[in-house]
């Protein structure tokens, strides 16, 4: 079951002009180390940086209280690649003990990330799914 659904979408220049005038304090403060060292081997670190803004704040979205609010920031939402390459979204500190109050009981997440960009424009989609814990037979 769908628990929680998020969407947003970021300016890739806007993205742009902050890193220009906050420097690595708006990449401390917004991305993780994983997210910064990715990006920071990129030709275009903008997109992927906006890529991820979007990302955090669907998810932020999805998980119903925006950031930074009930104790959910920033840092605690980081963009991760899976082996595939697909990309996931890995929740710690207080977005996990959101996400653990969404959850019914007898029941894990399932967090779908979609990520795009169209310069000037990066967007997201986060659907967060319930989803029954197996058990072994």
């Amino acid at each position: 079951m769908i628990i929680g659904m998020g969407n947003d979408m970021c300016n890739i220049e806007r993205i742009e002009q902050s890193i220009a005038r906050f420097g690595d304090r708006f990449k401390q403060r917004c991305f993780t180390d994983v997210e910064i060292a990715l990006a920071e081997r990129r030709r275009r670190s903008a997109e992927t940086y906006a890529k991820r803004f979007a990302a955090k704040e669907a998810c932020a979205k999805a998980l119903g209280t925006g950031v930074p609010r009930r104790g959910v920031h920033w840092k605690h939402m980081g963009v991760v690649n899976l082996p595939s390459g697909k990309p996931t979204i890995a929740l710690t500190g207080g977005a996990a003990v959101r996400l653990e109050a969404l959850l019914p009981d007898g029941h894990e997440a399932l967090i779908h990330l979609t990520i795009t960009d169209d310069h000037p424009w990066a967007s997201a989609v986060v659907i967060i799914e319930a989803m029954p814990i197996r058990t072994a037979p």
